[in-house]
């Protein structure tokens, strides 16, 4: 959809509803990363129907409160696992073939 600002707006939250019930049988267990309440029905109905693993939710400092009521079970807040998630540098010597002779 174009907007009149000449922007182009996705329907993102609306597909995403709908594939994860087309594809409701073939999978075991969903993972939703978004804060967005509007996830909050397809989030609720994962859970009843014992399909949701997990919640992500980006930012815990901005996240729409529909979502509170998943808290503590089922959401992992993204920033609070930076030190989980960061590229940390590992200064090794690397070693490729035909570079060292096999000792």
């Amino acid at each position: 959809m174009i907007l009149s600002d000449g922007k182009v707006k996705g329907n993102v939250d609306a597909e995403l509803v709908l594939h994860a019930m087309i594809e409701y049988d073939n999978y075991e267990k969903a993972v939703i990363v978004s804060g967005d309440g509007d996830y909050y029905c397809l989030v609720n109905y994962l859970r009843t129907e014992e399909k949701l693993l997990k919640l992500i939710i980006p930012n815990r400092q901005k996240y729409s409160s529909l979502l509170k009521s998943f808290i503590p079970h089922y959401v992992v807040f993204m920033n609070e696992l930076r030190s989980k998630l960061q590229y940390k540098s590992q200064k090794k010597e690397r070693h490729y073939l035909g570079t060292k002779p096999f000792g």
